[in-house]
């Protein structure tokens, strides 16, 4: 038996019917645009993918064309819904028919797309980006500075080249009031994938001198609404969130706000809205200033004739104040007066008993001295009576055992050696028994 042999061309043929016969229906998918490149012919080719939401791997692939007579009316029809440029990096909910080519293998042709899919994507990124800047504490960060009274010195970040510029400069040069502004261009570019790092970048530059200027204004005007994208990205958003000078945008759109214009100070529409919102501050300001000095021209001469009348009201015051004034220290110094009399006779009387009082104790003393004199005296006759030598001369003799008077004669033993005093000298003796006789 002979084994069937084919082509790859017969084989690709195969797999085109059979993908003709199970697809042959037209399906929405979700998928996000890689590698979008439309050619001189007018058809768009590009790349169709499914990242892992976690890791942002390539989890699948498919090669996809727009016709030209399909992409010349669905490309402006979405940027015209979405303000987004159909360009790489979007999400999109598109319409497509399966189909299979022997040379080319297997592609998406996309035959229509729905806008509000992308809006809701850009929505949410939007949202994700705020909520983002909230949990940081930043988000109002920008709204809560002060506008200068006088906002006159004005840094502007916006294209060179671009009308909504020289229509900002033109109204604020010509405004009814008279005015003067002093407007200084930052050069960004506005539109395309180089807007987040040019606006930065100007951002920086105008930071490095932030004394110089009183706002910051972000106007583009005149470019196309599929530019905005660039104004919704999450560092430019910080970096004007956190800016230390008031920010207004006018990037000339009504319809939706970028994150640029939920963050900044003030958003208006266009770059003429922006020149008008800053003249008439000033005119709100130099309003304050004309009813201040009409307050100064009418108030003045008025509390000047209240503070008048009050002076002479005071002057006319002050006979009777003084009069009041002297009665009431005079009436002090008359009670100063008896209170310093009645202490210097209180303490008079303290002296005078004091004086006494030492003269008694004087009196007392001299008595006393003599009472204890007289006792002294009476003493020392005592002790002269009591005298040992007195005795002694009376014919009295004092006997001594080891320098001790002997009272009793039988504590002496024979043999003892004993000393006796008379009133002229002293002897010693032997004591021989009970009889005792001196050698």
């Amino acid at each position: 038996m002979e084994k069937a042999v084919l082509s790859l061309f017969e084989l690709n043929q195969l797999v085109r019917r059979s993908v003709r016969t199970c697809l042959p229906d037209e399906y929405w998918v979700q998928v996000e645009l890689s590698d979008v490149r439309a050619n001189y012919s007018g058809h768009c080719y590009l790349e169709c993918v499914q990242k892992d939401p976690k890791s942002n791997s390539l989890i699948a692939k498919a090669r996809g064309i727009i016709w030209s007579n399909v992409f010349s009316q669905l490309k402006p029809y979405f940027e015209q819904e979405t303000g987004q440029a159909f360009v790489s990096g979007i999400k999109v909910l598109v319409k497509v028919t399966v189909d299979f080519h022997e040379l080319y293998g297997y592609s998406l042709t996309i035959v229509d797309i729905d806008p509000a899919y992308t809006l809701g994507d850009m929505a949410r990124r939007r949202r994700e980006i705020l909520l983002r800047l909230q949990e940081e504490g930043v988000l109002s960060l920008n709204k809560e500075l002060e506008l200068p009274v006088l906002a006159q010195r004005i840094a502007v970040i916006s294209s060179a080249t671009a009308a909504g510029y020289g229509d900002f400069c033109n109204q604020l040069e010509n405004n009814a009031f008279g005015f003067a502004f002093y407007p200084r261009l930052f050069p960004a570019i506005m539109q395309g994938e180089r807007v987040e790092a040019s606006v930065i970048a100007a951002l920086d530059r105008i930071y490095a001198e932030s004394e110089k200027w009183d706002v910051v204004v972000i106007i583009r005007g005149g470019g196309a609404t599929s530019d905005l994208s660039g104004f919704d990205t999450y560092d430019l958003a910080a970096s004007c969130a956190q800016f230390p000078l008031p920010i207004i945008t006018g990037i000339g759109h009504e319809r939706d706000d970028t994150v640029i214009d939920l963050v900044a100070h003030t958003r208006v529409k266009t770059p003429t809205a922006a020149a008008e919102f800053l003249v008439n501050h000033l005119r709100q300001t130099a309003e304050q200033l004309e009813n201040y000095a009409y307050y100064i021209r009418q108030e003045v001469p008025a509390r000047l004739n209240r503070e008048k009348e009050r002076l002479e009201r005071c002057i006319t015051r002050i006979p009777a104040r003084v009069q009041m004034r002297l009665q009431r220290e005079d009436f002090r110094r008359e009670r100063l007066a008896k209170r310093m009399e009645m202490a210097w006779q209180s303490r008079l009387a303290r002296e005078q008993y004091r004086l006494e009082l030492s003269s008694r104790l004087s009196v007392a003393l001299q008595a006393r001295l003599l009472k204890e004199k007289h006792r002294l005296d009476l003493l020392e006759k005592s002790v002269e009576a009591a005298s040992p030598d007195l005795l002694l001369k009376r014919g009295y003799s004092i006997t001594l055992k080891d320098g001790k008077a002997v009272t009793d004669a039988s504590l002496l033993k024979p043999g003892d050696r004993v000393v006796t005093r008379v009133a002229k000298g002293q002897f010693s003796s032997e004591v021989q028994g009970t009889d005792m006789h001196a050698e």
